[in-house]
């Protein structure tokens, strides 16, 4: 008899970051970063949970929690192999509730909910199989890899037949891509230094820390003032020299002209993309402003589900592909992304940093330069030395390189004395911040 799904807790989890400008830019400058948590209860011996979380800044986790809550009996009082033996029919349930779609469709809160959800069924899922997420679906057949994938709006740019073509493409390499990453880790860069509310001492202090880390790639985030931009680029250039690469990041802060004009006036300080330049949903916008600047592209990190990833690629908008394990809907959409981008060689450098976003992407990208893509080259995870302290398979990077994690599941689950302390409103970190009593 297969245990079952007991009960599905959804947990309020709050961080005081903007205390000190952590993950501050142009357009979020007092983000308290937070992580609407997931813990899928069953009662298979020896405790067998599954956890995931929808990363916020904030009051956002109000409404992401009671989203999910929302979405609780499509898994809850299932049979656990009902939901880990067919993840991407679970993955069609969530996202075609034709209520809740509605509020979408497949796009914002629902969306993000839903993925929650999906994530930690993944989490379970690895931990019954006994492997890390990035394994497990690197240790599927082409033809169940591809049987994840939901191809509605996506047939004009790749069927299911081209993503079995790609994966059977990468089958042959494998086992010497495992045994590659196990040896050398995969390729990181930190947007460590880079905070818009960073002093200029502590931006050029941090950025030679990471250079002696091993990192051959930072990032800045940009769009506050064009000329503390330029200054602040070239003390980050003067500071790591001229062989480290340097991304900038608008977190969507311009229109066209504007981010034309910027990335032209930055461009004499080689940075090396251009990060979010503008509104995530506008392709047109972003091929424009690849085709009218010489800096290179990236988006994603707020891109909302696999059909704009497809627009932008068919657009030739970007440069760099950058997924989200929280942004869209979890794993199963993240694959779609991942074939995606094989299919229009487009290199993928996923968005992290967050609570959790580092855990949880590492996974994918290690899934993809094994069993999709086959390649590292061009790609490096983000990599923020935040808050992993408080996950109980923390990211290890060693040399500016992701080890690749070996424990059961997504590394998605925080510490039971992080979460007690961080519940908001009622953790002692925020009744200490709120007032006794709130």
């Amino acid at each position: 008899m297969s245990p079952t799904i007991t009960g599905v807790e959804v947990i309020d989890v709050r961080f005081p970051t903007s205390e000190k400008l952590d993950g501050s830019d142009a357009m979020n400058p007092d983000p308290d970063y937070s992580a609407a948590y997931v813990v899928l209860r069953t009662d298979a011996p020896g405790g067998l949970e599954g956890h995931g979380l929808c990363f916020t800044i904030g009051r956002g986790n109000d409404v992401v929690a009671a989203t999910i809550r929302s979405l609780r009996p499509y898994v809850e009082g299932r049979t656990v192999s009902s939901v880990t033996g067919d993840l991407g029919s679970l993955y069609r349930e969530l996202t075609h509730d034709s209520q809740l779609r509605w509020l979408g469709p497949e796009k914002g809160v629902v969306h993000m909910a839903a993925g929650a959800l999906v994530n930690a069924t993944w989490d379970l899922a690895a931990k019954e199989a006994g492997k890390p997420v990035w394994e497990l679906l690197a240790s599927m057949t082409p033809e169940e890899i591809a049987d994840l994938v939901d191809y509605r709006y996506l047939t004009d740019a790749l069927t299911r037949d081209e993503a079995v073509e790609i994966l059977r493409a990468a089958e042959p390499g494998r086992a010497e891509r495992t045994a590659r990453l196990r040896e050398q880790g995969y390729p990181a860069y930190t947007t460590s230094p880079g905070w818009l509310g960073y002093s200029d001492d502590k931006l050029v202090g941090l950025a030679k820390e990471a250079v002696a880390a091993g990192f051959t790639q930072i990032k800045l985030k940009v769009g506050g003032s064009l000329d503390d931009d330029i200054r602040r680029m070239r003390l980050a250039r003067e500071a790591v020299g001229p062989d480290v690469r340097i991304a900038v990041d608008a977190n969507q802060r311009w229109d066209v002209d504007t981010a034309i004009a910027w990335m032209t006036a930055l461009a004499p300080h080689e940075p090396y993309w251009i990060e979010e330049p503008t509104s995530p949903d506008d392709i047109l916008a972003h091929a424009a402003i690849r085709a009218g600047q010489p800096v290179k592209v990236a988006t994603g990190e707020h891109v909302a589900n696999r059909v704009v990833f497809k627009q932008l690629l068919q657009a030739e908008a970007v440069d760099f592909v950058q997924i989200d394990a929280a942004r869209v809907a979890g794993v199963n959409e993240n694959i779609a992304i991942l074939l995606l981008a094989a299919k229009f060689g487009v290199p993928v450098c996923p968005h992290a940093g967050g609570v959790g976003l580092c855990e949880l992407v590492q996974h994918l990208s290690m899934f993809d330069y094994v069993a999709v893509s086959g390649s590292w080259d061009g790609r490096a995870i983000e990599y923020v030395d935040h808050l992993h302290e408080h996950f109980t398979d923390p990211v290890v990077v060693e040399n500016a390189r992701y080890r690749p994690p070996s424990a059961p599941g997504f590394s998605a689950a925080i510490r039971p004395e992080s979460v007690a302390a961080h519940r908001y409103p009622e953790g002692p970190v925020w009744r200490a911040r709120l007032g006794g009593d709130q």
